[in-house]
C-alpha cells in the first residue's frame, strides 16, 4: 500500500468517525422502512417509506398519550430528531400547533431531506441546540415537550439531571404535558422517573410501548387528572382521529398508578375530576 493510499484511509476513516464521542448517523433502507441508527444501540428512528408521515416505531406512538391531557396544544416542543418521525406526526396531526425540535447533532439535521421532514416555516422548525442549555433559561414556552434525545451510548446525562427535568417543568405552561422516553433496561430507570416525579410535583403517570423496550413517562404540570372513565373516553376518541389504539396506554396509566399507590409513591387515591393526584 503506498504512502498517500495509507493517508488517505486513515483520513476517511477519521471522517466517519464524526466528532469525538457522537458517532455518524448511519441511514439504512429496508424493503418497507428507512432507519437511523448511531452504533450498537440498534434502530432509533424508523419510517415507512409509503407513508412517512405515519409513527413505525411503537413508542413514539405511546408518546403520543399526551393528547389526552392536551388535546389541542398550541406549541410543542421536541428534544430529539432522529429521523424526525415525532416532529413531522406532530406537524401534520396538530395542525394549529407549532413544532420546534432542538437537535445537537448537526449530522442528523443533514439527513432531514432524507426522511423527508418538512422545511423550516411558521409552524415548524429544527433548531440546532444543546437541548440542555435551550431549556435552561426557558419559561412558559410549551404547552408540551416531548424528551427523545438519544446518543450512541444511551440518555445523556444532561438530559436526564434533576435541573434539566426542573428546567422541562419551567418552560411548560400552565396546563403543560412533560412526556419522556426512557429504555426499560436503563439501569438508572428508577432514578429518571424519581427525578420526573419531584420536578412535576409528584403528578406522575407512565405506560410501557407494546413492545415492552420503552417505558412513557408522562408528568403533568397542574395537579388534576380526569376520572378514568374519562380518560378511556378520552382515549377512545383520539384513537378515531390519531388512528392509534391510545386506549391500551391508559389501561397500563391506571394499572402503574394504582401499583405506585400501593407501594407508597405520593398519590392520594383515584384520581378524579378536579382532584389531586
Amino acid at each position: 500500500m503506498s504512502a498517500n493510499h495509507h493517508h488517505f484511509r486513515q483520513a476517511l476513516a477519521e471522517l466517519l468517525k464524526g466528532p469525538p464521542g457522537n458517532p455518524v448517523p448511519v441511514v439504512s433502507d429496508g424493503l418497507r422502512t428507512r432507519s437511523l441508527r448511531f452504533g450498537p444501540l440498534g434502530i432509533q428512528s424508523s419510517m415507512r417509506k409509503r407513508d412517512p408521515f405515519e409513527l413505525d416505531l411503537p413508542y413514539t406512538r405511546a408518546m403520543m398519550t399526551f393528547g389526552l391531557f392536551h388535546p389541542a396544544p398550541q406549541d410543542i416542543l421536541i428534544v430529539g430528531l432522529g429521523g424526525g418521525s415525532l416532529s413531522k406526526y406532530c406537524f401534520r396531526k396538530f395542525p394549529s400547533a407549532r413544532v420546534t425540535t432542538v437537535e445537537i447533532d448537526a449530522n442528523v439535521i443533514a439527513l432531514r431531506e432524507r426522511f423527508f421532514v418538512p422545511p423550516d416555516s411558521a409552524r415548524f422548525r429544527i433548531v440546532h441546540a444543546d437541548a440542555a442549555a435551550y431549556l435552561s433559561d426557558s419559561t412558559g414556552i410549551a404547552d408540551v415537550i416531548l424528551l427523545d434525545g438519544f446518543d450512541a451510548t444511551g440518555l445523556p446525562a444532561a438530559l436526564s439531571s434533576q435541573s434539566f427535568y426542573d428546567s422541562c417543568r419551567a418552560a411548560l405552561r400552565d396546563k403543560g404535558v412533560l412526556v419522556s422516553n426512557l429504555l426499560n433496561n436503563d439501569v438508572r430507570l428508577t432514578t429518571h422517573l424519581a427525578r420526573m416525579r419531584r420536578a412535576c410535583d409528584a403528578n406522575l403517570l407512565r405506560t410501557t410501548a407494546q413492545c415492552g423496550a420503552n417505558v412513557i413517562a408522562l408528568g403533568l404540570k397542574r395537579r388534576t387528572v380526569p376520572a378514568w372513565d374519562d380518560l378511556h373516553a378520552r382515549a377512545k376518541a383520539l384513537t378515531t382521529s390519531l388512528g392509534l389504539d391510545l386506549c391500551r396506554h391508559v389501561k397500563r396509566m391506571e394499572h402503574h398508578y394504582r401499583e405506585e399507590s400501593l407501594s407508597g409513591y405520593p398519590s392520594s387515591g383515584e384520581p378524579a375530576v378536579e382532584h389531586d393526584i
